[in-house]
């Protein structure tokens, strides 16, 4: 069997969309894989099972992109076409069963919507499958040395979602320190190449030798190999939380302008804690949400820290039985 799997240019989204790929692979043992999707997204498919080719989809003028993609798949047989893009490409490829997105529903969260498309309920959990030279890059950054690890993504696409360094830092200290949830904890930091310089507060304010930072220096499926090892994350409502939550570790995700009923981590340890206000009432006081202003304003280190620390006394109750 053959399936055609088109999903978005974005990373979080992308990551999302793993819920529907990993039904049908583990539904169809030996199914073999064609993923196409934006280049940001790609690397995360790379570990896919039974993965044929990769066909990346950089935008392009007068939707010269799907044209691309229609010429580079016409000639085969799809058994399963899946597009999560809502184009008519599906249409207009040779294949038995078609699968298309018709658009959001904002009465679900994107997962679950994902779920009810290929009617499956409650949804599979996203996942993305790494690969063990993933995992034993990650075992070289972070050695198992019994130390706690706490993985923070300070950054995201847009300073509207991003909370403040300082707090950051605060909440980073706060969880870190002597008696503290995850005491002397190391402390891995994520983000995009170019979100680097404005996380570079948060990744100063913790001592070199308690730190690792990733930001587009290692292949995503390394630092998905990473995050997997952390005792807990904590970041802004972007891609890399979604990774996250993916990963099955306890998640947070710090959501203000945007919705946490529609992109909170999906997964059973994942959480959202917003800001005081709500999505609407920050959106009613702003001129435009793409405002180059921080969004973030009423979001207390004290309410991110209190969410934390009963994500993580949920977790081990649940897990170990201890707190």
């Amino acid at each position: 069997m053959r399936l055609l799997f088109i999903t978005s240019n974005r990373l979080g989204d992308a990551v999302l969309s793993t819920s529907v790929l990993r039904h049908y692979v583990e539904s169809y043992p030996g199914i073999r894989v064609t993923v196409a999707c934006g280049p940001v997204a790609a690397p995360i498919f790379e570990g896919v099972p039974n993965l044929e080719r990769i066909i990346k989809m950089p935008k392009q003028k007068r939707g010269g992109h799907w044209w691309k993609l229609w010429k580079s798949v016409v000639m085969n047989w799809w058994d399963i076409i899946v597009d999560l893009r809502g184009s008519a490409t599906a249409y207009v490829l040779l294949g038995r069963k078609r699968v298309v997105l018709p658009g959001n529903d904002d009465d679900l969260h994107r997962v679950a919507q994902l779920g009810k498309l290929i009617g499956v309920e409650p949804a599979p959990l996203p996942m993305i499958w790494t690969r063990p030279e993933d995992e034993a890059r990650a075992q070289t950054l972070i050695p198992d040395d019994g130390r706690a690890l706490l993985a923070v993504g300070p950054s995201a696409n847009w300073v509207g979602k991003t909370w403040h360094p300082e707090r950051f830092e605060k909440t980073i200290g706060e969880l870190t320190k002597s008696g503290a949830v995850l005491e002397n904890a190391r402390v891995l930091l994520v983000g995009a190449p170019n979100e680097r310089d404005t996380s570079l507060p948060v990744i100063e304010s913790i001592p070199l030798e308690r730190r690792v930072e990733i930001f587009g220096t290692e292949h995503l499926l390394t630092v998905m190999a990473c995050i997997k090892k952390a005792d807990l994350y904590i970041g802004n409502d972007s891609g890399l939380m979604h990774m996250a939550a993916a990963s099955a570790r306890p998640t947070l995700g710090l959501f203000g302008p945007s919705r946490e009923e529609h992109y909170g981590p999906y997964s059973r340890w994942g959480r959202a804690v917003r800001t005081d206000w709500s999505f609407d009432k920050i959106m009613a006081n702003r001129e435009s949400y793409l405002s180059k202003e921080n969004l973030m304003e009423t979001l207390s280190v004290a309410k991110v820290v209190a969410a934390a620390v009963q994500l993580l006394k949920d977790y081990r109750l649940q897990e170990t039985g201890y707190e």
